[in-house]
């Protein structure tokens, strides 16, 4: 009796292993962010948000290249990071 209420318990575990794997497995590369864009008279300035969160701001001056500004652990801080491309930081897509 006490081997099949461990094989049962261990079968209900995994089974919600199972359930919840799905929504830990996206990828950044499956989400299309929110991007508000906007025009000041020396810069185009573009917000990126997932689920609502600004993670990144993209500054675009007029002359000179462009950056962005990334939120990388979800504190508020954002850090200058040049380039073309960003990926979106972890928690954004998974919320605890």
């Amino acid at each position: 009796m006490n081997l099949s209420r461990h094989i049962l318990a261990t079968t209900l575990f995994i089974l919600g292993l199972t359930a919840a794997v799905p929504a830990l497995a996206q990828s950044s590369a499956e989400v299309e962010p929110d991007i508000t864009i906007r025009q000041e008279e020396d810069r185009t300035i573009r917000e990126y948000r997932i689920n609502g969160q600004l993670y990144a701001i993209e500054i675009r001056p007029r002359s000179g290249p462009g950056y962005f500004l990334v939120d990388h652990d979800g504190d508020g801080n954002f850090e200058r990071q040049e380039g073309d491309r960003i990926a979106i930081p972890e928690w954004v897509l998974i919320r605890w």
